[in-house]
Formats: structure tokens, sequence, C-alpha cells
């Protein structure tokens, strides 16, 4: 696993043409290999970040949401999403940066423009294609002006210490899925602590590998996990985000066993109790999968994003549609909402 990303920027360098002409050649050669470019991309070496406009003092409980935000191509419907919940924080992956399928823009600064708040955002992957079989058909002839897309917390709290923990580099994107998506890079996880909480607190937004099995995700929670040791040994720690656990129960009749056995089917579960994180009272046994705006899914709908934690107390958990104000989905994800308090907190 490569370092511990900890360089700050106000913002990421896009890859440059030849290199990224020089990756797509490669990428389609049985030898071709992405190690060489991820070394050299600036893009894998530093988080954005942004501070808040209007820093939110410690509010004494915190409300947390965790999305996949699915491109984040509408951002006033997730804006107004965030604003309905009232989250402190945000957890976001699946954040796309100067890709055409999500209109060129930078999502994340967009989507939190004019709120007051901040963010941090790191590059899960280097985009060589316009996408998915059908977003490349959609939009056939577009180029994009940054191919990043990746992982991001956006907030009013002041956020220090950030890191990029890379969870996994074995290249299984490179060489495409059913001859499109070719990508650079890895699933990864972004930490951050909360400056002005009264112990230390870090925020951590993940997503693990959805074309995997569960031996697999375990091992990036464990590698996870190593690098939280690294930077936050036993301090308190909310992880939210798509752990894409499909191999969990999706039966009516079963759905007790998600929040009260899941390691039976996903191992990951036990190496997070074992880290002393706890996910009963903070996620609630509904599906969060979701066809999305292309009726991307079919039931039955599984438990793919959650919310857990170490040193804190949970309540309240929620599951909210993904939708706009009109009700129309802008994910295939649900989001996960959940209240926190340090133990024997007062407020």
């Amino acid at each position: 696993m490569r370092a511990i990303v900890d360089r700050i920027v106000p913002q990421i360098e896009a890859p440059d043409e030849g290199s990224l002409e020089e990756a797509r050649a490669a990428s389609r050669l049985p030898q071709g290999s992405q190690d060489p470019f991820l070394q050299r991309l600036p893009a894998f070496h530093a988080i954005e970040g942004m501070p808040p406009a209007a820093r939110l003092p410690w509010p004494g409980r915190l409300r947390i949401a965790a999305l996949n935000a699915e491109r984040l191509r509408d951002r006033p419907a997730v804006r107004g999403l965030i604003e309905r919940t009232g989250a402190h924080a945000t957890l976001l992956s699946e954040v796309d940066l100067g890709m055409a399928r999500s209109g060129n823009a930078h999502n994340l600064r967009d989507l939190v423009a004019g709120t007051g708040q901040g963010y941090l955002y790191g590059v899960e992957f280097v985009e060589l294609d316009l996408g998915s079989e059908e977003e490349i058909r959609r939009h056939e002839g577009a180029r994009n002006a940054s191919s990043l897309h990746g992982n991001g917390i956006a907030t009013a709290l002041a956020l220090e210490a950030p890191h990029l923990i890379r969870l996994e580099e074995n290249g299984l994107w490179f060489h495409g899925i059913k001859q499109a998506q070719h990508r650079i890079g890895g699933r990864m996880a972004l930490a951050a602590r909360v400056a002005e909480a009264p112990k230390p607190l870090w925020l951590v937004s993940t997503h693990l590998e959805s074309k995997t099995d569960p031996a697999d995700r375990q091992a990036q929670i464990a590698a996870l996990l190593r690098g939280l040791d690294s930077i936050a040994p036993n301090e308190a720690c909310v992880i939210g985000g798509d752990f894409n656990t499909k191999a969990l129960p999706r039966g009516e009749d079963e759905r007790e066993l998600v929040l009260d056995s899941p390691e039976r089917y996903e191992p990951l579960f036990a190496d997070l109790r074992a880290a002393g994180f706890e996910w009963r009272a903070a996620n609630l046994a509904v599906p969060t999968q979701a066809p999305g705006p292309s009726d991307k899914h079919s039931p039955p709908y599984g438990k793919l994003d959650w919310i857990v934690v170490r040193g804190l107390e949970a309540s309240a958990p929620r599951t909210l549609p993904a939708a706009d104000a009109e009700g129309r989905p802008v994910s295939d994800h649900e989001m996960v909402v959940v209240e926190l308090a340090f133990h024997g907190s007062q407020t």
C-alpha cells in the first residue's frame, strides 16, 4: 500500500493529455500496468481542500450524512437533500470533477457554493473514458475537462489533519469493465479531524469496491483500519460511505440479520468490531440500494451504505430517499443519516 497522503492543495492538478493518451494505450494491452501512472500523476498525491466561509462552532451533537451521489450530477438536488437533513457534515462518494457525463464541472465546489461550507476532495480514479457503456453512448464526441472521480467531505465544521488512505491498487479497472470505463487508481478513504471537538474526532468518507467479493472488501477495510491506527489510534471516529456489502441477505424475513450478525456474510464487520466500531445504533436494517435515475438496479435491493462509529453514542438513524424536491431520484443509493455525541455528553 502506498504512503498515506497528507498534502493539501487549493486545486488538484488535472492529468495532462499526453499522460492520459499513454495510459489509454497501455490499458488496452494485456501486459499494460497502471503503476507508472499512479506515481506520475499529481492528482494521486494531494487532497484538495477549501475551508468553510462561515465556520460552524462545535454543536455538541453531530448529525452526519453519507451518500453515494452517483457522479453528483444534480448538485442543487443533493444540496437540497443535505439542507433538509440538517447534516453538519456529509460524507460523499462517487463525486466527479471535470467529467463530461456530469457537466464538466467541479461538482463538489458547486455543491457548497453559497452555503458557507467548505470541503475536502480526494481522487479515487483518473478516468480514461467517458464512463460506463451507457455514458459513452450518451456523451459520444465529448471530452472530459479533468477526468477525476473520488470521495469528499462537505461541512461548515473546521477540519484539520486531512489524510487520504489508499485501500487497494490492484488495477482492477485499468483494463476496463466490459470494454468500457478504463481507469487509473483504486478505492480510497478520506479522513480528517474535527478541529473544535472537545476530544479527537475523525470523519472518514470511503467507498469499497463493487466488482469484487467479501474477502476483498474485508482486505480493504483492513487497509483502512491500519491507516487509522497510524493517524488516530483508538480515537473517536465515524466512517461512512458505500461499503458495497452485496453478500448481505436481502429478504424481508432476514432484515435483522443485516444489523445483528453481518459478519456471517461480510467478514469486514468482524474487523470493524475488533477495532472498536459498532453499527447497530447507527443504521436501519433497510435497503439503501435504489433504481436511481436510470433504473440501473432491480429488486431485491441491498443494504450497501453504512455509518459505523467508535467512541461515540449513535441515535436516530435514518435512511432517506436520494431525490429532488419533486421526488425524482438523483442517485442509485439512498442517503443514511445518524445523530452522534460523545459518551456522557449533556448536549
